[in-house]
Formats: structure tokens, sequence, C-alpha cells
């Protein structure tokens, strides 16, 4: 990620409201509990060294809702995996803008599960559960529609993680930058040994972020488990 100069410390970007009604609906409680998070976030998530002071300006655009607008590849009422959820991105901002979705984060680190388990419950959100554990240790037994993740591992590794905990004919979609087509390339074997199908990228919120403070959208790698 790109630093801020020495010794400036910029302003957090004002988000406009139709760009926040585009990603998680008009609805007013949705958009405050948005906002919420992002205050949590800017906040005891940097006292707690989740999230780097320098990322603040960004923490709208790159992180919350480079992370909602995701929800365009999920269908409806789907159960979500949300793996290496760290400070709950993607799967926090998912469980908002999609309240039909059950999200389970999952993450290993305690300081971190205690900061989910805080989010959640000053949020007051009922469609998302944290579990620490690592993605191996996940009981696979419960198959998610879906499995998402962002910012993890290269795609390979996340592979190995994500897919064994998707249903056949779920998803993994792995939230990628530039690199998403040589990752794609290199890894494509591994990808078909651990189950799953040709990988495709999407790219999300480009209808929707149209404030042009946040120009960037979402690049997905989509994988889908066939055996």
């Amino acid at each position: 990620m790109s630093e801020e100069p020495e010794g400036s410390e910029p302003a957090e970007a004002n988000v406009s409201r139709e760009t926040l009604a585009s990603v998680f609906g008009a609805d007013d409680e949705r958009i405050a509990l948005a906002e919420g998070y992002v205050g949590l976030l800017s906040t005891i998530g940097i006292e707690r060294g989740l999230i780097g002071p320098r990322e603040v300006p960004r923490l709208w655009g790159r992180h919350v809702l480079g992370s909602a607008v995701v929800e365009e590849l999920i269908p409806a009422d789907a159960d979500v995996i949300d793996v290496g959820s760290g400070g709950g991105l993607p799967g926090i901002p998912l469980a908002i803008a999609r309240p039909d979705l059950w999200v389970t984060l999952v993450e290993p680190m305690q300081r971190r599960v205690d900061f989910l388990d805080e989010v959640i419950a000053a949020l007051g959100l009922r469609n998302v559960e944290v579990l620490r554990a690592r993605a191996e240790e996940v009981d696979p037994k419960g198959k998610a529609d879906v499995v998402v993740s962002r910012a993890v591992a290269p795609l390979g590794k996340l592979a190995g993680w994500c897919l064994p905990l998707a249903r056949v004919g779920g998803l993994m979609l792995a939230v990628k930058g530039q690199s998403a087509g040589e990752e794609i390339a290199r890894d494509a074997k591994l990808v078909r040994r651990l189950g799953g199908g040709p990988a495709a990228i999407e790219v999300c919120g480009e209808s929707k972020l149209s404030d042009p403070v946040f120009p960037v959208p979402a690049t997905v790698v989509v994988i889908e488990r066939v055996r």
C-alpha cells in the first residue's frame, strides 16, 4: 500500500451519501452500520494494531466499499465464510450490505477475534459470527456457498484453504489486485488439483462507485468448486 509523505496527516476522505446508498442501499440503518464500522476501525482498530494510521484516508474506498461491492457475486441467502478476516474485511461490509447472508469470520489471532466480537456487539449485527481458527482447522462438514478472502495469500495457497470449505458448485472469491491474471496463470494446475474449475476475473462496483474520491473497483478472482 502506498504511504503518505512523512509528517503529513491526511484527513479521512468524505464519501457521499449517494455512493453509500449505491453500495449499502437507501436504508438509513445499513448506512449507519457502515459508518459505525468505519468509526470502530479508525479508533480501536488502530489502537489494537489492526489498521495502520495511514490507512484512515483509505478506509472507505479501498477497504470498506471495496469489500462491500463483492456482494454483486454472491447469490441470495448464501452461507459465506470469510477466511483470514483480520479486522472484518470483507466479511463485515458484506454482512451490512446483504442482511440475507450468514457470514462466518474465520480468524486465528485472539486480539483480532476480540475486536471482531466487539464490532458485532457494538453494531448489533445478527447475521455474523466469529470462529477463532485457521482455515485448515475449520470443520468443512457444513459446506459454504461462498468462501471469500482479501489480501491473505497467493492464489494457489489460498485455494488450498478456501476450496475445501466450499460445497461442490460453491464459489471461492479472492479479492486481488493487478497481479490477479499472473496468479491465475501461475497457479492454474494447483487450483485444478484442489477441485477448482477455471478461474475468472470479475470487476465489482464499477456501476456503484461513482464518487470521484473512490475510482477503483474491486478485482475478484472467481473459482467454482467442481469436485
